[in-house]
């Protein structure tokens, strides 16, 4: 089994976020750093990436798996490239939400939790995501896809098979 390492460029990234917080503050630094691991190392945080996290932020591992294991926003085994994260709270159940998850297992036959055998899909059902005034809603790595109907669901899926790229979260706007 390889080391668990950042990029370069990563590492970099890394050490300035954590230049942002007091000396024996790091530990402020997590969950950015958690959202970068997850995003550099495959869409999920294993127990190795984490306790990399730990030793990064001089911390003990317990103190990232606790914060890892209570956001849903962090995936803790493996999920596929395209992440569809369903909001479920009452805005989008009212709206339809449940019937779109349907939607989702009936084109994909994955329920909430599975991945597509291909490993390109997961679907996920999660907690308020901030958008109720467009509900029926979902997001897609950082991209927030509202007002569903069945067909702009079938569009994000035909253009995320197509993409084949992982959908990834904030990392990009880290430092902005």
């Amino acid at each position: 089994m390889s080391k668990i390492t950042f990029s370069e460029e990563t590492l970099k990234t890394v050490r300035e976020i954590i230049a942002r917080y007091p000396e024996g503050k790091q530990k402020s630094a997590l969950i950015p750093l958690l959202h970068i691991a997850q995003s550099e190392f495959d869409g999920w945080l294993s127990p190795e990436v984490m306790d990399y996290i730990a030793d990064i932020l001089h911390i003990k591992p317990i103190e990232v798996y606790e914060v890892a294991s209570f956001y849903t926003m962090f995936n803790l085994k493996p999920v596929g490239k395209c992440l569809i994260e369903v909001c479920q709270t009452s805005s989008c159940w009212l709206m339809g939400a449940n019937e779109i998850v349907e939607h989702i297992y009936k084109r994909l036959g994955i329920k909430p939790g599975e991945t597509t055998a291909d490993g390109m899909f997961t679907l996920k059902t999660v907690e308020c995501l901030g958008s109720c005034g467009t509900a029926p809603m979902l997001m897609i790595g950082a991209d927030y896809h509202e007002n569903l109907t069945f067909e702009k669901v079938d569009n994000l899926i035909e253009k995320c098979r197509q993409s084949g790229k992982r959908s990834s979260y904030l990392v990009d706007n880290m430092l902005g």
